[in-house]
């Protein structure tokens, strides 16, 4: 058997090598190492953040407008006499949505030396339009004028009494056609409006000062028209009652 100093150089140098390997196996070792540092405990690399998703919010589609019927319905079907307008304005669905308190029919007759148009009936009408304390203070004014109620035609622009009505929601939906319709029906010699609710109904621009819209154009005909406070303002206000009758005597200037 050669020993490792009678093998040549080559062959003695890869006994060598063979020797240390077989030492290294025996001890338990059998990777290879360098002596490169290596840092045993580094926290493991954090991945890099993903690209964040572009969301891109959902167009909502516009709701399709609700065509809502117009009040009063087709106006080719409104009444086109005066007597036949209290049963319409009783009857017709359209006129607003319902409600626990009665309809009240307009009283008068065509020709009216004046026309009076208030925004609703008083809570308290159940069969007559006016019926309560606007009532009696309309009547009482109507004496001091020396107007005969038979030459007056009461009218309200909604035909119940309707807390807290949306007036805005009314005028786009129409009901000042019916207002004017009613007017030209009535043929009156003048009007009266009481409260700011029913200009706009009756052709005024609230951009305009009340007290400057004096005459309701319909169709080529005009009706003179005195715009005034609503009659809880007047009932609640002695002073305003007496500016009111001033303004009747200016705008009537001795006549009826």
């Amino acid at each position: 058997m050669d020993t490792a100093a009678s093998l040549p150089p080559q062959r003695r140098l890869a006994a060598q090598f063979a020797a240390v390997q077989d030492w290294w196996r025996e001890a338990g070792v059998d990777h290879v190492f360098t002596d490169a540092t290596e840092v045993w405990l580094r926290e493991p690399e954090e991945e890099a953040p993903a690209e964040p998703r572009r969301i891109v919010p959902a167009i909502a589609q516009p709701e399709p407008e609700v065509q809502r019927p117009k009040i009063g319905g087709d106006p080719a079907s409104w009444p086109q006499r005066l007597e036949d307008f209290a049963p319409w304005w009783l009857a017709e669905p359209s006129l607003d949505a319902g409600s626990p308190r009665p309809r009240i029919a307009p009283r008068g007759a065509a020709g009216a030396k004046l026309m009076v148009l208030v925004p609703e009936p008083e809570p308290e009408d159940s069969e007559m339009l006016l019926s309560a304390s606007r009532g009696r203070l309309l009547a009482s004014f109507l004496r001091a004028a020396g107007l005969d109620p038979a030459d007056v035609y009461l009218a309200s622009v909604l035909a119940r009494h309707t807390p807290a009505a949306d007036w805005a929601s009314l005028s786009q939906g129409g009901l000042g056609a019916i207002v004017l319709h009613h007017i030209a029906l009535v043929r009156p010699r003048r009007v009266i409006a009481f409260g700011r609710d029913v200009l706009p109904l009756i052709g005024h621009d609230p951009t305009q000062t009340q007290a400057n819209y004096r005459e309701i154009n319909h169709h080529g005909v005009t009706f003179p028209l005195l715009p005034e406070r609503s009659l809880d303002f007047l009932l609640a206000r002695p002073a305003a009652r007496a500016g009111f009758w001033q303004r009747w005597l200016d705008w009537t200037d001795g006549s009826d």
